[in-house]
């Protein structure tokens, strides 16, 4: 646990927290353990066993809360399964894939074959948003339809940015709360609840501080099932604009969406993501 944690008090104090949230989830789900080459990986499943299977991959220092507001219409659809990514402050295992290998896509067939799948539909934030990409760039014939949010590894990784950020995490409790304000754009009232919970996983969580492969021109043009791009026109972490352009210059038949306003933490998506997801 010391790996991914600044400390072992701290990090049993997220684990702890996130054993609640999940007791207390928004609808009634399995929790489920699967064995991968990463060690052991939690997946929330959740929706009818007999419906089209979902996996979601959420960002870093996140878990499966990020998708609980969705959860609810998304699971009267699908089969829900929300997946922990290693070396995260969920319950999975805390090693870490090298992502300038294919290591991320064997822990995600891994994930497949112990959930039983052939192929899903995949939906993925920020660093989840590169790994379902890598995983349909690598496996294109076992992912339908694939929905990014705020997604690496298309657009620049803005790191100087991201520098400034990790400085002012030095001064204090003040200086965390703006650091995570400014990368999130999580600035607007209602906003307060989802701030202090990233404040908090990063007080205590070492995130991964390697800049994300980029994928080519030809990786991006070689997708051919249904893309839908979502991303925040004030996202301070990744060029929006240019994740937004080469997406539509790569791959024609893609949905891309740019939300006015909006910084790298994108939410509030459950319907648009649904309607395509549903095709």
């Amino acid at each position: 646990m010391s790996m991914i944690y600044r400390t072992e008090a701290g990090g049993l104090r997220l684990q702890e927290r996130y054993r609640q949230a999940l007791a207390e989830g928004p609808v009634p789900a399995e929790h489920l353990y699967l064995p991968t080459r990463e060690g052991e990986t939690f997946v929330l499943a959740c929706g009818p066993e007999q419906a089209p299977p979902l996996v979601l991959l959420h960002g870093s220092g996140a878990n499966t809360t990020t998708w609980f507001a969705d959860l609810p219409a998304w699971s009267e659809h699908f089969r829900v399964y929300a997946v922990d990514l290693p070396g995260e402050p969920g319950l999975s295992a805390p090693s870490r894939p090298d992502l300038a290998t294919e290591a991320g896509a064997l822990w995600l067939d891994d994930v497949f074959a112990g959930l039983g799948l052939e192929q899903t539909a995949l939906a993925g934030m920020s660093l989840g948003g590169w790994t379902a990409l890598d995983y349909a760039v690598r496996r294109p014939d076992r992912v339908t339809r694939l929905s990014l949010l705020c997604p690496g590894g298309v657009g620049d990784q803005r790191r100087w940015r991201i520098l400034g950020a990790a400085l002012l995490m030095l001064f204090g409790h003040r200086g965390k709360r703006l650091s995570a304000r400014l990368m999130t754009g999580l600035d607007r009232p209602g906003d307060q609840a989802v701030l202090d919970s990233v404040v908090e996983n990063f007080t205590q969580f070492r995130p991964r501080t390697e800049t994300l492969p980029v994928f080519s021109d030809e990786a991006l043009r070689a997708l051919v099932v249904p893309v839908q791009v979502t991303v925040g026109e004030r996202d301070l972490m990744f060029d929006s604009a240019q994740t937004a352009r080469r997406v539509r210059e790569c791959v024609p038949h893609s949905q891309v969406r740019v939300l006015p306003g909006v910084g790298h933490a994108v939410l509030g998506q459950t319907e648009p993501v649904l309607d395509f997801l549903r095709g």
